[in-house]
């Protein structure tokens, strides 16, 4: 026989044995039968980011081919660091795991965070619940009302860590627009944050999404508990007219380049995600059975009767998004950068 000929048919027949050959990939229907998926959770229980994904986790599974079952699960610390390192480096690759966590931290590398271990143009990006608006709010007692206080009287905020919002939005505000805020970082999610609060051990928070405010503490709004001064976003909220917009309060060209940097993630305000490296037809199911999930009558059922707002982004998109973001001129980012230190 023809030396190679005998070669070629050794590999074709290596190939046609081989778990991974293309003859043999399972269709995504297939693959999740009978499969677990596990759905990640970045903060602790009972903030809005958990809500958002507990919410999901109910409800997707009937759009998703094989009908897996989908459980959640909460992985907090450092503010969503931990589990974004978690989902690039140790999650697996295969489609069965896939996460919410912070929106701002997609951008901690591009930001200069060293405890980044990740590349977030190269997470596979599902969608997003909602784009966002967040607000910065001060407790009734501090007697702190409008933004034009906040420059000239120290307010001590809570924050989870260094790459959460609650976090980055009062140091950028601090840098630019010169307000006071001072951050008490280290609480495990944002319910933490609400609690100290009402202990008294904090004054207000800042970088805290109007959405979980009106699913998690409207009482607080109808008993006017809390005093928002500020809208952290690159449009306004409806419900808020009357509050000033970040966006407006830039004075110069660098000032607005630095807010659009910071509060794009906003358009991505509850994203889902899933690893590096998951086969591509696993992800377009996936992003398939988040959009239709977006729009199932018994799902939106539930995000009203929570008082959710649900605004989907597409996972398209926000790959996009993180993309552009990460296109930002490098005189920016290192300015926003020093800001955040």
């Amino acid at each position: 026989m023809d030396p190679l000929k005998l070669i070629c048919g050794l590999v074709l027949a290596v190939f046609a044995l081989a778990p991974s050959s293309p003859c043999h990939a399972q269709a995504p229907a297939e693959f999740y039968k009978g499969r677990t998926i596990d759905l990640y959770i970045g903060t602790s229980v009972g903030g809005g980011y958990d809500a958002y994904g507990r919410m999901l986790a109910r409800h997707m599974s009937r759009y998703t081919p094989g009908n897996p079952t989908i459980v959640p699960k909460n992985m907090e610390g450092g503010g969503g660091m931990r589990l974004a390192n978690f989902l690039y480096n140790a999650a697996p690759k295969d489609g069965t795991a896939f996460a919410i966590f912070n929106r701002g931290t997609a951008f901690d590398p591009l930001l200069g965070n060293r405890n980044a271990q990740f590349e977030a143009t190269k997470f596979n990006w599902i969608g997003s619940t909602n784009d966002e608006v967040s607000i910065c709010a001060t407790w009734h007692t501090t007697g702190i009302t409008t933004l034009a206080q906040l420059t000239a009287r120290e307010l001590v905020v809570g924050a989870t860590g260094p790459s959460g919002d609650t976090f980055q939005f009062p140091r950028i505000t601090n840098g630019v627009l010169g307000t006071k805020f001072k951050i008490i970082s280290g609480y495990p999610g944002g319910n933490d944050v609400d609690f100290a609060m009402e202990r008294g051990e904090v004054q207000g928070r800042c970088g805290w999404s109007y959405t979980s405010v009106k699913s998690t503490r409207q009482h607080w709004l109808d008993r006017k508990w809390l005093n928002i001064l500020l809208q952290l976003a690159l449009s306004k909220h409806p419900d808020l007219p009357d509050v000033p917009l970040i966006m407006d309060l830039a004075r110069n060209d660098e000032d607005r380049a630095i807010f659009k940097l910071m509060f794009a993630r906003q358009v991505m305000a509850w994203p889902f995600v899933m690893p590096a490296g998951v086969p591509g037809d696993r992800v377009e199911a996936m992003r398939k059975a988040f959009i239709e999930t977006m729009a199932d009558k018994d799902f939106l059922a539930d995000a009203r009767k929570a008082i959710m707002e649900i605004r989907p982004v597409a996972g398209a998109e926000i790959q996009k998004l993180v993309a552009d973001v990460y296109q930002t001129p490098a005189a920016v980012v290192q300015r926003t950068m020093q800001l955040l230190q």
